[in-house]
């Protein structure tokens, strides 16, 4: 049975609504402000966590702080704060360098930086990818999210502070994967390893006058000593003279 307050200082008073009474501000005519909803803490994401791809994406893209972060075999890997002598230098020549065979080459696409979706247990980030486009019948492509999902043709990573992960985790990852050539520029030791997948293994390439020639890309050249030089002139004048026609 409904009944009023009897204090007559009160402003409220009971207003019955769907078999229950709830009290209205009589004066504003307004039911009382909710409670605020309690925030949920933001997902954790830290080096060694075993995610798969599809956790380790939902958690990432709510942490925008974090820009470098990777899943290989399901571990998660979170990079420090990369140099500019030992990684962006190098890194924006070979950029350069692939970035002027796509730019040449048709129906050919380099990417940097790009997050890359292999497959349920592993999306690394890797520093550049030269890939063809599905309709040249490449095996990656972009998904509807916007990341790079699949095999591209070619890997390279710029090896400083991560060799060990570069050399071994993710080698073997991105042979399991079909990536056809991977490229690891081991910048602390001043030198580039150049693999190519050879029923079902990565063998190296063979330098043949101090050049290294992709067997996937015709017409892709690279004067290896030019580019541990940081010759950037010099590797993209040979890699013009060798630029299929």
């Amino acid at each position: 049975m409904r009944q009023l307050f009897s204090n007559g200082n009160s402003r409220f008073a009971p207003v019955i609504t769907s078999g229950y009474t709830r009290p209205v501000n009589q004066a504003l005519g307004k039911p009382r402000p909710a409670r605020a909803r309690t925030l949920q803490p933001l997902p954790m994401l830290e080096n060694g966590y075993r995610l798969t791809t599809a956790e380790f994406l939902r958690r990432w893209e709510a942490l925008p702080d974090i820009k470098h972060a990777e899943l290989i075999n399901g571990i998660v890997y979170l990079h420090p704060l990369r140099r500019a002598d030992t990684h962006c230098e190098p890194q924006g020549a070979v950029s350069g360098w692939l970035g002027y065979f796509a730019a040449q080459t048709p129906d050919v696409k380099v990417y940097a930086n790009p997050t890359l979706i292999l497959d349920r247990d592993s999306t690394p980030q890797p520093d550049s990818v030269l890939c063809y486009t599905p309709a040249k019948g490449g095996r990656a492509h972009i998904n509807k999210k916007g990341y790079l999902t699949g095999a591209p043709e070619l890997i390279c990573e710029i090896s400083s502070s991560s060799a060990s992960l570069d050399m071994n985790a993710k080698l073997a990852n991105y042979r399991r994967a079909g990536v056809q050539e991977y490229i690891v520029w081991l910048t602390g030791e001043n030198r580039l390893c150049w693999f190519v997948l050879e029923d079902r293994d990565y063998i190296p390439l063979t330098e043949r006058a101090g050049l290294l020639k992709s067997r996937v890309f015709p017409g892709l050249t690279l004067d290896v000593k030019a580019l541990l030089a940081m010759n950037g002139a010099r590797v993209l004048s040979v890699q013009q003279r060798y630029l299929k026609k």
